[in-house]
């Protein structure tokens, strides 16, 4: 009878194990240059309307601060000086917030890397602020995505897309 609670339990605590295993719906994913590096938590659309006006059944409201990810803020990472949208950045590592808006975004450089979300973002902890257009897709992109190319930081998701430059 004891051998038969022991494989039980043992049962029991393998499935247990087992099903915690499951992916994060929004893993952390780090996207990676030369000079910068990206790490985010990457959701998915879903069906979702992502981005919209206030009021609507939008996940993110245009003109609302975002954290640019899901789960703990963006955090982007400068391995040495150069220029973030034609403005001078330190090495370092940076919060990486922005505001969505129908035809631009602001790109927001933030000195508090680690934080959760944007519920205690402090915007006199910006060290940058950048402006750059919204670029519309004509095809949604289902996860959040950001691209470190040579001169150029891209962010996609839903139908939204935007490109800020980089010079090292």
């Amino acid at each position: 009878m004891k051998n038969l609670f022991f494989v039980l339990f043992l049962s029991i605590v393998t499935l247990n194990v087992a099903c915690s295993q499951n992916p994060p719906a929004s893993p952390r994913i780090t996207a990676e240059g030369k000079d910068v590096k990206v790490s985010y938590g990457q959701p998915s659309k879903k069906g979702r309307v992502i981005f919209g006006a206030d009021g609507s059944q939008s996940l993110e409201k245009y003109g609302k601060v975002w954290r640019t990810g899901a789960n703990e803020a963006t955090v982007i990472t400068f391995k040495k000086d150069g220029t973030f949208g034609g403005k001078a950045v330190k090495a370092g590592e940076y919060g990486l917030f922005t505001i969505p808006g129908e035809k631009e975004w602001i790109v927001i450089l933030n000195s508090e890397p680690k934080q959760w979300g944007a519920y205690n973002y402090k915007v006199d902890k910006d060290v940058l602020r950048v402006t750059v257009p919204n670029i519309a897709l004509k095809e949604p992109v289902e996860k959040l995505n950001f691209e470190v190319k040579n001169n150029a930081l891209v962010f996609a998701w839903d139908t939204s897309s935007f490109s800020v430059p980089l010079q090292f």
